[in-house]
């Protein structure tokens, strides 16, 4: 993932699903323009991967390149606010008494299947405190219902946090690989396999 940096406002584009430009309403639009940027990303990002021209965000949310960087300066902050409904999603599913590790794994999957964009900023190699943030908390999600499944004997007493981050990564590089309709597919026999690994 590379760091972008800002640019001019440009010319005001139509979204690429036909909505029509957006007027310029001054300061008050402001968090209209966020919302809709946000949803932007989370399309386009679920379509092309986090490297997506921005140029493409800022159109399919009906606004200029200019309102796009005064609410996030680059590419990172951007794929952050996309996304951060999928970690929080997961941290709240993780605290539930009881959960098991399988479901937290299973609500990981349904995400990545839905946008391998998601697990992209997880795992993208790049040297950003921001990123290393949501990595922090995905591992920190995890930690309870490993406890437990380890407890349980779902998996073997020497599986860490690691070696799931790990599974998980593997799931999300064979389904990025794979068309959209046979994603699920791909996911469910990656998990199959990487089953019996965190068990024997």
């Amino acid at each position: 993932m590379r760091d972008v940096a800002a640019a001019g406002s440009g010319r005001r584009a139509g979204s690429a699903t036909g909505a029509a430009p957006r007027g310029n309403r001054g300061p008050s639009a402001g968090p209209e323009n966020r919302r809709a940027l946000i949803a932007a990303a989370r399309e386009v990002f679920a379509e092309q991967g986090l490297e997506a021209p921005l140029s493409a965000v800022a159109k399919r949310a009906g606004v200029g390149q200019g309102s796009l960087y005064r609410h996030f300066p680059d590419r990172v902050s951007l794929a952050l606010a996309a996304f951060e409904e999928n970690v929080s999603d997961v941290e709240e599913l993780a605290a539930r008494p009881g959960v098991t590790l399988r479901a937290v794994l299973d609500r990981v999957t349904e995400q990545t299947i839905e946008s391998v964009a998601f697990v992209d900023i997880i795992y993208a190699d790049v040297e950003d405190p921001r990123l290393v943030a949501v990595t922090a908390r995905l591992r920190a999600a995890l930690a309870g219902p490993l406890r437990e499944a380890r407890r349980s004997g779902a998996v073997r007493r020497s599986v860490r946090t690691d070696d799931v981050m790990l599974a998980i990564g593997m799931m999300a590089a064979l389904v990025s690989k794979s068309p959209a309709g046979d994603r699920e597919r791909t996911a469910a026999a990656c998990w199959r396999l990487l089953d019996r690994a965190l068990r024997a």
